[in-house]
C-alpha cells in the first residue's frame, strides 16, 4: 500500500513526493524500497502488487522497476484501506485463487528482520485455517496515543491469538490502562490471509464493495482496467479495512511480534528511532544548541542555526518551507498543511 501523502512528515514529505518515496533514514533506499528489499528475500518480484495513486505510478515505475507494471494498481483517488485491498484482493483472485497474501503498508520500518520473517511464517500458517483473517501484533513498550490497539484472548503461549476488541487511537489514559493489562497489542496494520478468506470477508461484510470490484474480473490486465477503476471508486465508500472488515469478522487472529517496528507515521517516531545527541536531540544540521532538549532539527546543510530554549520541539526546512512546532503536535500537521495550501500550493 503506497497511496498516502505522508501528511504528518510535511514539509519534508509533499504531494508530488509522498514519504513513501523518500530515503528518509539516510540509507540510499526510499521505504518503498526498504519494503521491496525486505520482502524480496522472501518472494519474487513477479508476485508483488503496489498499489499506489495514479499520480505516483512513475514514481513506482521509477523506484521498483522489478515489479511488473501491470501489478502496479492506480488509484483514481484515496478511498482508504479497505478499497486499496479490494483492489489488490480482487486482481490478484482472478490470477490465482490459491494466493496467500500479505499485505504492508510501504513505508514502515521493520530493524530485526529474522524476528520478523518468523512472525510472518507464524502468520502464513496460521492463515491456512478456514478464512482466518491474520493480523500482526506488536507488543508495546510505552502508553503511545498514536497507534490503533488489539485486545487479544490469552491461550497460554500459543503466538496466534484470537482478536477481542480493536480500539482506534486511545486517550493517554486508555493507552496506559491497555499497556498495564497485557492483553493489547498495537494494531500494525500488516495482515496474512488466504486471497479467497478476504473475499469472503468483503462478500460477507462489505457486499456493496464486493459487488463493485466483482464487476472488475473482465477487466483487471486489461486495456479497460484503468476506466473501470475510475467508475469503481466513484461508487464506493472511504473506510478502512479495520472497520470494514476485522472489527466485525468473528475469524480475526493476531500473531504478536517483537521485531523492532515503527510505523514511521511522524517526525516523534523519527526521533524515537535515530541517533541522538546528549540531550536527547535529533540533529541533522549544521547547528549550534543551548539548553534545547528532546528536539528534532532538520536543516539544510548550507546554512546554520541557532536554537536556544525548546524542548519538545520541531525545527525542519525544507525547499521553500520552514517549520517550527511541537514535535509531539503530529495531529495539528492536517491543519499545517490545510492552512499552506491557502497559501499556495507550491507550498504543500
Amino acid at each position: 500500500m503506497a497511496g498516502g501523502i505522508g501528511s504528518r512528515f510535511w514539509p519534508y514529505s509533499r504531494h508530488n513526493r509522498p514519504k513513501q518515496f523518500l530515503d528518509i533514514l539516510g540509507t540510499g533506499r526510499t521505504l518503498l524500497q526498504m519494503t521491496y528489499d525486505r520482502f524480496v528475500k522472501i518472494s519474487d518480484p513477479t508476485k508483488f502488487y503496489v498499489v499506489t495513486n495514479k499520480k505516483y505510478e512513475h514514481l513506482v515505475e521509477e523506484q521498483l522497476p522489478e515489479v511488473p507494471k501491470s501489478q502496479i494498481l492506480t488509484e483514481p483517488m484515496g478511498r482508504n484501506t479497505a478499497a486499496c485491498i479490494a483492489y489488490a484482493s480482487y486482481s490478484i483472485v482472478q490470477k490465482s485463487a490459491d494466493a496467500k497474501v500479505i499485505v504492508t503498508p510501504a513505508d514502515h520500518l521493520i530493524l530485526q528482520e529474522e524476528n520478523f520473517y518468523k512472525s510472518i511464517g507464524i502468520a502464513m500458517q496460521a492463515s491456512e485455517e478456514g478464512n482466518r483473517l491474520i493480523t500482526l501484533g506488536i507488543r508495546p513498550n510505552r502508553p503511545e496515543t498514536g497507534y490503533g490497539y488489539i485486545q487479544y484472548i490469552s491461550n497460554h503461549g500459543n503466538p496466534v491469538k484470537k482478536v477481542k476488541t480493536f480500539t482506534e487511537k486511545p486517550n493517554a489514559k486508555l493507552a496506559k490502562a491497555f499497556l498495564d493489562s497485557g492483553d493489547f497489542v498495537w494494531n500494525s496494520g500488516m495482515f496474512v490471509w488466504k486471497v479467497k478468506s478476504i473475499v469472503a470477508a468483503f462478500e460477507k461484510y462489505m457486499p456493496d464493495l464486493a459487488e463493485v470490484f466483482e464487476e472488475g474480473f473482465e477487466h483487471y490486465s486489461s486495456h479497460t482496467e484503468e476506466d473501470f477503476i475510475k467508475k469503481a471508486y466513484s461508487l464506493v465508500k472511504n473506510i478502512s479495512i479495520d472497520y470494514g472488515i476485522m472489527e466485525k469478522s468473528d475469524e480475526v487472529f493476531v500473531v504478536l511480534g517483537e521485531f523492532g517496528w515503527s510505523d514511521l507515521g511522524s517526525w516523534q517516531s523519527l526521533h524515537e528511532i535515530q541517533e541522538k545527541d546528549a540531550d536527547n536531540n535529533v540533529v541533522e544540521a549544521n547547528a549550534i544548541l543551548y539548553e534545547t532538549t528532546n528536539s528534532y532539527i532538520k536543516v539544510s546543510p548550507g546554512k546554520l542555526v541557532v536554537v536556544e530554549g525548546l524542548d519538545n520541539y520541531l525545527v525542519h526546512e525544507s525547499d521553500n518551507v520552514i517549520v517550527v512546532c511541537k514535535l509531539d503536535g503530529e495531529r495539528k500537521f492536517r491543519d499545517f498543511v490545510g492552512e499552506a495550501r491557502k497559501k499556495g500550493e507550491d507550498f504543500v
